[in-house]
Parts: structure tokens; C-alpha cells; sequence
């Protein structure tokens, strides 16, 4: 995943900052689903439990980019 994305000509951006965004907009339903349901009764910290479980979409969709053809 070193590889950069051209925009316009003149802008490199990091692949990883594109996959930033899909993990947050990809991470907005799961976080809904959870408080749905009420998991977060059983989270003794939300904030440190959203970053974590942010990372872990993050890694996810970075390792599925790195194996995409």
C-alpha cells in the first residue's frame, strides 16, 4: 500500500488516507448498530472502544486493497 492516487494532475494523496474515509463512513453503521442494541452497556470506555474498533475496520480494508489486483 505504498502506491499514490493522482488527482488533477498536481495532487498526490496516500492510498491509505482513501481507505481512511471508507473505514469512517464504513465504521458510521456499525457503531449505530451496536448503540442499537446496547452493546455499549457492556463497554467500560466508548470513546477507546470507537478508536479501537476504527483501527480494526481501517487494518481490514487495508489488507483487503493491498491483495486487490
Amino acid at each position: 500500500m505504498t502506491e499514490e492516487i493522482d488527482i488533477g494532475g498536481s495532487v498526490l494523496v496516500p492510498g491509505l488516507l482513501l481507505w481512511l474515509i471508507v473505514a469512517l463512513l464504513a465504521g458510521i453503521p456499525v457503531r449505530w448498530i451496536l448503540f442499537k442494541t446496547g452493546f455499549y452497556r457492556f463497554v467500560w470506555h466508548k470513546g477507546l472502544f470507537d478508536i479501537c474498533l476504527f483501527i480494526i475496520v481501517w487494518g481490514a480494508m487495508a489488507a483487503i486493497a493491498s491483495r486487490w489486483p
